[in-house]
């Protein structure tokens, strides 16, 4: 792994966030028996929920994930679920990191967790990586890989890889829609902000009230955008790994579409607008392909009708400002010693506004 690499994608454990060590490592000698060196451990701290670590054995690495500390959404962070999926997609999607072992006894680390093989590579945040800085059109290059990778991930049949019982795809958007409507309720109390609240509730109304026709079901990743893509060191062209499975399922796959157009940075409007806000910052220097070619590059490689996208994009938007809405509320409960969750909740007000200007048919592409 290169400087650049290290400083961005790892850095010590943060406090408040170390496990049992020596349980751990005991555990995965027993369990890997291959494993042999000096035991040690670096933290991913970018990532805003589940926790995830390199630990290394000597010249072998591997990366250990377990949910956050404190009360969980029902049927959230499920890392028996990640673990299936990375222990049968990887034999027909290779972006897909292989899993390795899934540990259910809480015992050990104190949650359940599962070990994945560790992957090198340059992840795309807020800057071209140094390593591409002198490539032409770089940013509409790793753009354009990102909305492919989508592409070929739902070309995937769940079938051939053992993964036909991930969900259920009949009648997934409603149930979608009931299962974050209850996941807003549970958090709703740590939203002072009466205004916030009600639009968060029209946008869920708006959204279960034209709930379009879904035309085709595949592997459905949930949480898909730039930040969970990987990249080989100089090679824009073509991710290599796709990470953050968890919430993967069977369903509508026009829903990772308006996941990734939700974080996509749009260069038509204000930057210091609502429009705006929830992209990670310095996303709109990176030359990305707008969001109308996203759409249009999906569409070369796909049979799907796009003139629902606003709709998909406005549910995404709806779902972040959940998921938020979680962090922060963990943050209050002093479930997190991460002080960027404090942070969390300004940004569930505008994104909110966001999602009803979509469905009202102004901020769409």
């Amino acid at each position: 792994m290169t400087d650049e690499q290290t400083l961005t994608e790892l850095a010590p454990v943060r406090s408040g966030e170390e496990l049992e060590w020596d349980r751990l490592e005991s555990y995965l000698r027993a369990t890997l028996p291959e494993l042999e060196g000096e035991f040690s451990v670096l933290q991913f701290p970018r990532g805003s929920a589940n926790l995830t670590y390199r630990v290394q054995f000597g010249d072998t690495h591997l990366v250990v994930r377990r949910p956050p500390f404190g009360k969980l959404a029902p049927g959230a962070h499920s890392m028996e679920r990640e673990y299936r999926v990375l222990s049968r997609l990887h034999a027909a999607y290779p972006r897909a990191p292989h899993a390795l072992l899934h540990c259910a006894d809480p015992s050990v680390i104190g949650a359940e967790f599962f070990v994945n093989e560790y992957r090198s590579g340059t992840v795309v945040w807020d800057s071209v990586p140094d390593s591409m800085a002198c490539l032409p059109d770089v940013g509409r290059r790793l753009g354009l890989a990102v909305v492919d990778a989508l592409a070929d991930l739902h070309e995937v049949d769940a079938d051939e890889v053992g993964l036909s019982d991930l969900g259920r795809p009949e009648g997934y958007l409603e149930r979608q829609l009931t299962g974050w409507q209850k996941r807003w309720a549970a958090v709703e109390a740590q939203c002072s902000d009466g205004e916030t609240i009600r639009v968060v509730r029209e946008v869920a109304t708006r959204l279960i009230g034209r709930v379009p026709r879904s035309q085709r079901s595949g592997i459905v990743h949930n949480d898909y955008k730039v930040d969970n893509c990987q990249f080989a060191p100089g090679d824009p062209d073509r991710v290599t790994s796709v990470f953050d499975w968890d919430m993967a399922t069977l369903g509508d796959t026009l829903v990772d579409l308006g996941t990734l157009l939700n974080y996509w940075p749009d260069t038509t409007v204000d930057q210091s607008s609502d429009d705006a806000f929830i992209v990670v910052p310095g996303m709109h220097a990176l030359g990305l392909p707008s969001r109308r070619e996203v759409v249009e590059r999906y569409a070369t490689n796909s049979s799907h009708d796009l003139s629902d996208i606003a709709w998909y994009e406005a549910f995404g938007c709806w779902k972040t400002v959940v998921i938020l809405q979680q962090l922060y509320a963990r943050y209050v409960r002093s479930e997190t010693a991460d002080e960027r969750m404090r942070e969390r909740g300004d940004d569930v007000a505008p994104l909110a506004r966001r999602a009803l200007g979509l469905l009202s048919g102004s901020g769409g592409i």
